[in-house]
């Protein structure tokens, strides 16, 4: 796996509550997350830093005991220890109650990446030549969109289309969702927040993917949605599936 990254403040805010952090990691797997802070005037920031840093002390401390078969359990637990980590800052210090944030965490490798997320980042596969988003927002415009009381393209210029439904640190529990999906050599997962595709549709996300080399695709796409408005912190995570080489010695 390779990975690229990169963050932005954009240029409509004070502050860049984004976060993120990915590694590679031994036998050709890696993982990644990435985070979009809320409330309070530094709350946003350090919610964002604590799950990351949270998730990266879980990756460190547990990945030894991971069995195989045992992903999905693996990742969304890290997710509950994140989740009250943030909980328990936000609950402890008087200045960041009602904090929060966003996030989206990539496992990848052997064949297929395990994806868990809270709110409205998302995870894409670019998978020859084609963007698919594997992640579903949750916000309040999807739930309208699930429910057909309005279209995709109504839900982009939805003015509550901020608003999610879920997020880390706001409860003292979590229920974050877990998608699965097959990957090979070529392929690249995209982790976001919202400043990027809130920005881009998904047809130029791919099309950069397609045209630009994978390690200065990260910077071009945060190139475009500063373009487009830069109305948000922008964050772009890319891990390229290699070919795994087989020695048979």
């Amino acid at each position: 796996m390779k990975i690229a990254a990169i963050t932005d403040i954009g240029s409509c805010r004070q502050e860049n509550q984004d976060n993120y952090c990915a590694q590679q990691l031994a036998g050709g797997t890696a993982w990644g997350i990435v985070c979009d802070g809320m409330g309070g005037v530094n709350g946003g920031r350090i919610a964002a830093r604590i799950a990351t840093d949270t998730m990266q002390q879980y990756f460190a401390r547990q990945m030894r005991a991971l069995q195989p078969g045992g992903e999905k359990s693996f990742i969304m637990r890290g997710f509950d220890v994140t989740n009250r980590a943030v909980y328990d800052k936000a609950t402890s210090d008087p200045e960041m109650l009602g904090m929060g944030t966003t996030g989206v965490c990539a496992y990848a490798g052997n064949g297929y990446a395990h994806i868990v997320h809270a709110g409205d980042s998302r995870a894409y596969l670019y998978h020859e030549g084609e963007l698919r988003q594997i992640t579903r927002d949750h916000s309040m415009v999807q739930q309208l969109v699930d429910s057909g009381q309005i279209t995709r393209e109504q839900a982009s210029l939805h003015p509550q289309k901020n608003l999610i439904t879920r997020a880390l640190g706001v409860a003292a529990n979590i229920v974050p969702e877990y998608n699965r999906c097959e990957i090979e050599a070529g392929d690249i997962l995209l982790l976001c927040t919202d400043g990027l595709t809130n920005m881009i549709p998904d047809g130029e996300i791919a099309r950069v993917l397609k045209e630009v080399p994978f390690f200065d695709a990260t910077n071009i796409l945060v190139d475009r949605a500063l373009q487009a408005g830069g109305q948000d912190n922008i964050t772009v995570l890319l891990m390229g599936v290699e070919t795994t080489e087989v020695n048979n010695g």
